[in-house]
């Protein structure tokens, strides 16, 4: 990780560690678990990472992370505003764990899907966040950015 991508995600991680869980994500977040069907086929993934705009697969549940770097996307999207998503915490099943890095031909949990295509992981979205990417993506889906608003109310001061 370069300099400045490991200080922001540090920074969203410790962040992210003060925030309590409990309401924060409201009623959009389904964290789905191994709500799979007990598999990693192509099939299926295809249609899991299809049935919601944004889709995420981590490791944990977006009320509770169990790594570092599914936390930091958790709480870039919480930074965005984005409460409706499904989350599929690929600790719960093994051939979803697996599943998901062959269908996407990617390593490494977390992974992201925006409208049914791969964005990446951590990394990737942190630099879409960074660089304003991600705004433009989650216009494209109809999700309003939080962001915008915060920078709205930062301008009128």
């Amino acid at each position: 990780m370069s300099g400045s991508l490991g200080r922001a995600a540090a920074v969203l991680l410790r962040w992210g560690r003060g925030t309590g869980g409990g309401g924060l994500w409201g009623p959009g977040v389904r964290a789905a678990g191994s709500g799979a069907g007990g598999g990693g086929s192509a099939e299926q993934l295809d249609a899991l990472v299809k049935k919601d705009k944004v889709v995420v697969f981590l490791k944990g549940t977006p009320e509770q992370p169990q790594c570092g770097f599914s936390n930091a996307v958790v709480q870039i999207l919480r930074l965005h505003g984005v409460r409706d998503y499904a989350a599929y915490n690929v600790l719960d099943d093994p051939e979803l764990r697996q599943g998901i890095k062959d269908y996407s031909n990617w390593p490494t949990i977390p992974q992201v899907y925006l409208n049914g295509e791969f964005v990446g992981g951590c990394d990737i979205l942190l630099q879409m966040h960074q660089n304003g990417d991600l705004v433009e993506e989650l216009k494209k889906l109809g999700i309003h950015s939080a962001l915008l608003d915060e920078k709205k109310d930062q301008d009128s001061k």
